[in-house]
């Protein structure tokens, strides 16, 4: 098959499958505003949210050129792509459970949380977040990494690049959501996140953007629908 032809009809099917998920957001988000008035907590995803995500779109196309593999990416496993990823990921949830609630919050929430919304709608919510959080800490950030270190001195740095850019977009997320409490919550908190964002990162470069976000899906999974299900099946009953 002719290389170029190949390659273009990759970049389709990164599009076809990032607008699927951009549709989900908006289902979601039609579903949340319908079922606002049920929930005061409730977060709920507009159309700006979803808007903004189109800034990821360029970047389908350049996956391929600065050494990224495309979203189905012949010679990678859906092992690889998808069921490892989704079970480290797990790994993590199951690990948030354990230390935040079950060790830190053993007592019945009395309503849920900010971090956990009712099902159904959770499903559709945490998807959406998980998009949003690939596309802006994995899909866009570390496309430029390699875009610059494959420009700059021929490539002679971009496993350099690579890293450097692994390791800031790491440590964003942790920064941005250290919890208030004791230091062994801080510290637990930075350097799970630091170290499933660097999976993530690894696995965006060697796997590609769906085993990134499987990783995160794998977490979310845990931590925040089936954690949300017993709070409101059980504990709230």
């Amino acid at each position: 098959m002719n290389l170029g032809l190949q390659t273009d009809r990759q970049v389709i099917q990164n599009l076809v499958i990032y607008l699927s998920f951009l549709l989900i957001a908006w289902i979601g988000s039609l579903y949340g505003n319908a079922i606002s008035g049920d929930h005061a907590f409730l977060r709920v995803w507009q159309v700006d949210n979803i808007l903004i995500l189109l800034l990821g779109l360029p970047f389908l196309w350049l996956q391929s050129k600065f050494g990224l593999p495309n979203f189905f990416e012949s010679g990678i496993s859906n092992k690889n792509r998808f069921l490892i990823p989704a079970l480290i990921g797990m790994v993590f949830g199951i690990l948030d459970i354990l230390v935040i609630k079950v060790l830190l919050h053993p007592q019945p929430y009395t309503e849920l949380p900010p971090f956990l919304q009712p099902f159904p709608y959770s499903l559709f919510l945490f998807f959406s977040g998980a998009l949003e959080i690939e596309v802006f800490y994995r899909l866009i950030p570390l496309t430029v990494f390699l875009a610059i270190g494959t420009w700059y001195q021929k490539g002679k740095y971009l496993n350099t690049l690579f890293w450097i850019g692994a390791i800031l977009t790491s440590l964003r997320e942790p920064l941005e959501q250290l919890p208030n409490g004791s230091y062994l919550l801080i510290f637990y908190s930075l350097g799970t996140g630091f170290l499933m964002n660097l999976l993530q990162a690894i696995y965006f470069k060697n796997s590609g953007f769906l085993a990134s976000m499987s990783v995160r899906l794998g977490h979310y999974l845990f931590w925040h629908i089936l954690l949300g299900i017993y709070v409101e099946l059980v504990e709230l009953g």
